[in-house]
Order: structure tokens, then C-alpha cells, then sequence
């Protein structure tokens, strides 16, 4: 039942995404409902839900994501990185966070899943300086502000911010330029999303 419902959400939303990456993102799914019962990764408990809200959420950012290095700051349960790394194999996503538990899951679903292009790792995101990005993804991570406060050391020299906000945009701070506001559609979503690219 859930690959119906997904591959008609990715029908709707123009993506084009093989039948072994809808697989595995099932599989995440499931993974992160049944981990869900004891480590409360999220507030959405229900796995159809968990579809719209985390996995759509997320793919539909995945044909404006430029470069081939990416991390992922306050990850969570993997989210929106997870599903970007199954559906872009060539490209490689760090996933950021500071709560263990997120991260004991994430290494659990690099495991099982077979990713060899995640890096789950434990960390507050200012203290992270191993390395320059191409990409620095966030979504429900903080105010714009502080994002770009906490995580200006990690782009490269042509690095971007991506951040995934609702219709409520705020302020960006002196030094950096919005690159494109871009509303995004995800169906059977009843909220407003966009995609802010700062540079």
C-alpha cells in the first residue's frame, strides 16, 4: 500500500525515480515508524503521513540541489538528507545533528539501506569545521538568521544555503544574497513551502 501511495505522489510531482530508490525509501520508512515507538524521531506517527510530510518534503528539492557535497544541519531522523542521498547516489550528504539517538537510527538505516553516500554525525553545527560544502541543506533547523549565522564556515568558495521554510520568510542578514525564492508544490500537502538558495 505504501508503494502505491508513494509512486503516485512522485507521478504528481514530475519526479522521475527508479523502482529500487522507491524501494528503499519504503524501507526508510518503515524504519523510522518502528524506531519511532521507542525513540520519538518525530511527531508524525502515521507512515502514510510520513510520506507527504517527510519523504515528498523532502525529494521535491532535489532538482535544485547544485554541487556534489552536501550536509544536512539538524538532520533529525535524516530528513530532508535520507531521501535526497537515495534518489542522487552520486552526490554525498553528511547528516548533522547533536542528539545521539537520531544518530544510532541513522547509522542503522546506512546499515540496512546500503548508502554508502550518508555520514551520519554527532555534532553541535558550529563546533562541525571538518570540511566545506557545496550545499548546506536545512529544514525545520532554525530561523533563517540563525542558520546562516551558525553554519557560515561550512560552504565552499561557490557553496549555497538551501533552506526549507514555510510562506513566512525572515530577514536575510548583511553578507549574504537571496538567490532564488522558489515555491515549491508537494502534493496532498495543505502548507505553504518554499525553498530559499542563499549565497
Amino acid at each position: 500500500m505504501l508503494k502505491k501511495k508513494l509512486t503516485s505522489l512522485i507521478d504528481q510531482a514530475d519526479l522521475s525515480i527508479s523502482e529500487s530508490q522507491i524501494d528503499q525509501l519504503i524501507h526508510y520508512v518503515e524504519m523510522l515508524s518502528k524506531w519511532n515507538k521507542t525513540y520519538n524521531l518525530t511527531a508524525v506517527r502515521d507512515p502514510n503521513e510520513m510520506l507527504v510530510k517527510h519523504i515528498m518534503d523532502s525529494l521535491v528539492v532535489s532538482p535544485y540541489l547544485t554541487g556534489k557535497t552536501f550536509i544536512d544541519v539538524g538532520t533529525g531522523p535524516g530528513l530532508p538528507g535520507v531521501p535526497l542521498a537515495i534518489i542522487n547516489p552520486t552526490k554525498q550528504f553528511d547528516l548533522v545533528d547533536s542528539l545521539g539517538k537520531r544518530i544510532r537510527f541513522l547509522k542503522q538505516v546506512q546499515f540496512e539501506l546500503k548508502l554508502t553516500n550518508i555520514n551520519p554525525v554527532q555534532s553541535r553545527i558550529e563546533e562541525y569545521n571538518d570540511k566545506k560544502f557545496d550545499g548546506v541543506i536545512s529544514r525545520a533547523f532554525a530561523s533563517l538568521q540563525d542558520m546562516l549565522n551558525w553554519c557560515k564556515h561550512l560552504p565552499n568558495k561557490h557553496g549555497s544555503f538551501y533552506a526549507l521554510k514555510g510562506s513566512d520568510i525572515d530577514p536575510i542578514p548583511d553578507g549574504f544574497t537571496l538567490k532564488q525564492n522558489i515555491k515549491l508544490t508537494i502534493p496532498e500537502l495543505d502548507a505553504e513551502r518554499c525553498l530559499i538558495i542563499i549565497q
